[in-house]
C-alpha cells in the first residue's frame, strides 16, 4: 500500500471512531465524517440542536499535502497526533497546521 493511501485510511479510521463518541451534554447531536480522498480533505462534523441553539461544528479537520498529514483542527480532549503516530503516521510526516509557520520549527513535527 502506498503512503498516501495508508495515511488516508489511518485518518479516516480515526475520524470514524471519534464519530461514535456521543457528547454527554449533547445527546441530540449527529456526527458526520466527511471524506474527500481525491483532494485529501477529512473532517468530523457535528450538527443538531442543543435546546434552541443550532449546532454546526467542525470538530476535527485533516488534510494530506505532499504525503504529509496536516492537522488543522481538533476541539476534543483527545490527542489525535499520538493516535496517528501509534497507527503508523511518521512524526516527520505530521504538520501542525493550526500553529503559525514560524512556530512549527519548534514543535518537533514537520514544518510543511
Amino acid at each position: 500500500m502506498d503512503k498516501l493511501r495508508k495515511y488516508q485510511d489511518i485518518v479516516i479510521g480515526y475520524l470514524n471512531e471519534q464519530a461514535q463518541i456521543i457528547p454527554a451534554n449533547l445527546p441530540d447531536i449527529e456526527s458526520h465524517v466527511i471524506v474527500d480522498r481525491e483532494n485529501n480533505h477529512f473532517q468530523l462534523l457535528q450538527t443538531g440542536w442543543q435546546e434552541s441553539k443550532y449546532i454546526f461544528t467542525v470538530v476535527m479537520h485533516f488534510d494530506i499535502k505532499e504525503e504529509k498529514v496536516w492537522f488543522q483542527r481538533n476541539i476534543t480532549e483527545h490527542d489525535a497526533v499520538d493516535v496517528l503516530m501509534e497507527r503508523g503516521v511518521a512524526k516527520e510526516d505530521i504538520v501542525l497546521g493550526f500553529r503559525p509557520p514560524f512556530a512549527r520549527a519548534y514543535s518537533g513535527f514537520a514544518t510543511a
